[in-house]
């Protein structure tokens, strides 16, 4: 059971929500057991839609939802970033939208925020999906950028310092890539392990460490440490990749009681 005044939060890659033939119901049930959800790979609003009736009738509480104004990428893929969130819990405060600076090409697929607030919590989460590509230091160099998007959404609300980026980065958080990031004087962290916290499936075992949350914890006070991938795997990989995703969901927890620095 969950401590009184935590929430948890989630991000998972859907693999091709709303395309892709899916066990929705399933889908719900593992995500039931978060309060605010972040979903990269959203190929249309009608999964949403899916999931918001079946998480109600699950939970029997109110569910809404988000999702992006346009589509991230570029040739013939496209995808769309959302969130879907327990209402009683999370109220969405102001959407930021895509990230954008002066060069439009940093990112395959700009990651997204929208401003939240949870209980006495009030953050930014970003969501990102950063490119595979056919070589390494394509994903490497989007990697190293990650630290403009932090400040970019920082810059967005003044007066808001807490910025969650979270998502599907095809590379482990201890990558090269991300020395800028981790660099930063925020004392921005990764959440999971990269060497034991593994989220992708392969056609046997779970393979690599894709998915994390960067959080600061200058800034963030509110985070409990308590943290994880939600493994609801019992060797039938193959199965889950079908129906369900080639992703494990991952979550942190927070304090919505506790007052950070800047809070108001």
């Amino acid at each position: 059971m969950m401590p009184e005044n935590t929430a948890l939060i989630e991000s998972l890659n859907t693999l091709k929500l709303g395309k892709k033939k899916k066990d929705y119901y399933q889908v719900s049930r593992i995500l039931s057991k978060f309060d605010l959800i972040g979903l990269q790979e959203v190929m249309n609003e009608k999964g949403l839609k899916i999931l918001k009736g079946n998480l109600e009738k699950i939970t029997g509480k109110k569910w809404e939802y988000h999702i992006s104004e346009k589509p991230a990428g570029s040739g013939e893929y496209k995808e769309y970033f959302a969130y879907i969130w327990q209402k009683e819990k999370v109220s969405l405060k102001e959407t930021a939208g895509y990230y954008q600076e002066e060069k439009s090409s940093d990112f395959e697929r700009e990651p997204y925020g929208v401003w939240f607030k949870i209980g006495e919590f009030n953050f930014v989460y970003v969501l990102a999906h950063s490119i595979y590509g056919k070589k390494e230091r394509e994903r490497i160099l989007e990697a190293s950028r990650y630290i403009l998007v932090y400040e970019f959404f920082q810059r967005k609300f003044p007066l808001e310092k807490d910025v969650i980026i979270a998502g599907d980065f095809n590379l482990p958080a201890d990558n090269r890539g991300f020395r800028k990031l981790l660099g930063h004087p925020d004392q921005i962290e990764y959440i999971l392990n990269p060497d034991v916290d593994l989220t992708t499936l392969g056609k046997k075992s779970l393979v690599n460490s894709y998915d994390n949350f960067f959080i600061s914890r200058k800034q963030i006070k509110e985070f409990t440490g308590r943290y994880g991938v939600y493994n609801y795997i019992k060797n039938n990989y193959e199965e889950i990749k079908a129906y369900i995703s080639d992703h494990l969901p991952i979550y942190i927890e927070i304090n919505t009681s506790k007052k950070g620095i800047l809070h108001s």
